[in-house]
């Protein structure tokens, strides 16, 4: 008889969350008793009288649990939980390696900030720069990014190398 992962042990799944309500649900997770992981990175906020530095999600709109999938129903109906990120409508769960990474680093004194998930031949938006607004394609990633502007019409293009940072997938 075979079985689906996480019926019988405990695995990590992501809990997509409602806009700004991922510690909420942690807490609310962790009041139940139920491992959670929510990684935080901290930056500067400014008000109008001062600037101070806050802990943001790492991963905005997403919280992790550790749990049995017996009982996902039980944590789908807490307060801010919108859904448990699957494919074709499957929880899925994330490999531990993945979350021991990410705690590692979360543990870490090293400085870390969210970055845009980003793979070779998918299209990209400049969000910084004198290149601000500009849409291309991504041709390779690695210290370097390197971006096409196409042409299509006369099928030229022309290539530049630009910071990974200063580029986000387009939606």
């Amino acid at each position: 008889m075979v079985t689906e992962p996480g019926w019988f042990t405990p695995r990590w799944y992501v809990l997509r969350t409602r806009s700004r309500h991922e510690k909420v649900v942690r807490d609310q997770l962790a009041q139940r008793e139920v491992e959670v992981f929510l990684p935080l990175a901290e930056r500067w906020s400014r008000w109008k009288d001062r600037r101070q530095r806050i802990a943001v999600p790492l991963f905005p709109g997403y919280c992790f649990a550790r749990f049995l999938l017996t009982e996902r129903y039980r944590l789908l109906n807490l307060v801010g939980v919108a859904t448990l990120v699957g494919f074709a409508g499957k929880p899925e769960p994330v490999p531990d390696p993945e979350i021991e990474a990410i705690q590692r680093l979360a543990a870490s004194t090293l400085q870390y900030d969210p970055h845009p998930f980003l793979t070779e031949g998918m299209d990209v938006e400049v969000v910084r720069g004198p290149l601000a607004g500009v849409r291309g394609k991504l041709l390779r990633k690695d210290r370097t990014t390197r971006l096409v502007l196409a042409v299509t019409l006369i099928r030229q293009a022309a290539v530049l190398e630009i910071h990974p940072a200063d580029i986000v997938p387009v939606r």
